[in-house]
């Protein structure tokens, strides 16, 4: 077990194999002013907190396992799969059936690649933009004005971890992701982008992003990693062109994933 930081609400600590995770008994009401207090102590007590369900809380995955993938080598075989897979959908402009009174679904022309291109470049850090504490803030914020039904579910989870990207795989994620993939590409983004992992909830993922894209050049790249994570919502429920989602991740501040 690890020393807690003071006034957190009532809760306990759960065993993950060889990781100790603490969990909060409730949704901390007071969360929107916790938060921002955690992230700041957060070199200084080694905790990460995220925002999940206990039910969704498994089997840990081994950080060593995570050091070992080489991200661009897997996201180079699972495009010329996926480009293979979906060829046909993009070269077709017929429209797909859909139920009567509905209108038919935009043409999704795919991404503008035959071979894999590439990570997208980082977003430089300037002084000008949010800290990716201040960004993780601003998100949990959000989603309460939101009123999402399964963030009410949630526990506050503290995760003895470096890096907020770690969190996932120390607390075993449960959904339907892949889970070593997914949490190499989060590592990869916290590093180019100041992502940060806040709430993961059903199969429902969350990330801040501290220093989003900026450059138009370099939206499909971002939105081709998007969409190799494997994730359902992203360009497919609902059904978005490749081009748009693209075009809509420059200056995003909060990506959204899920899997069914």
């Amino acid at each position: 077990m690890f020393t807690l930081p003071d006034g957190l609400p009532p809760g306990r600590f759960l065993p993950r194999g060889s990781v100790q995770a603490w969990v909060s008994d409730e949704f901390p009401e007071d969360i929107e002013r916790l938060w921002p207090r955690l992230l700041s102590e957060r070199r200084a007590s080694g905790l990460v907190p995220l925002l999940c369900l206990p039910d969704a809380m498994g089997r840990p995955l081994s950080l060593d396992h995570i050091t070992a993938v080489r991200l661009e080598e897997v996201l180079t075989a699972d495009f010329i799969e996926y480009r293979r897979r979906r060829l046909p959908l993009w070269t077709d402009p017929t429209p797909a059936p859909v139920p009567e009174g509905i209108e038919p679904w935009p043409h999704d022309p795919g991404p503008p690649f035959e071979q894999w291109p590439g990570l997208a470049p980082a977003t430089p850090v300037t002084s000008a933009g949010p800290t990716p504490e201040e960004a993780a803030s601003s998100l949990i914020a959000r989603l309460i004005e939101a009123g999402d039904f399964g963030l009410a579910e949630c526990r506050l989870v503290l995760v003895p971890a470096h890096r907020s990207s770690d969190a996932l795989a120390l607390i075993g994620w449960s959904a339907e992701a892949p889970l070593l993939l997914l949490c190499a590409l989060l590592r990869s983004w916290e590093d180019r982008f100041g992502a940060q992992v806040v709430a993961a909830f059903g199969s429902e993922l969350h990330v801040s992003v501290a220093r989003p894209l900026v450059e138009a050049e370099h939206a499909s790249l971002l939105a081709l990693e998007h969409v190799l994570s494997t994730a359902d919502n992203i360009v497919d429920d609902p059904p978005t062109p490749f081009p748009e989602y693209a075009t809509d991740l420059v200056g995003r501040t909060s990506w959204s994933f899920w899997w069914d």
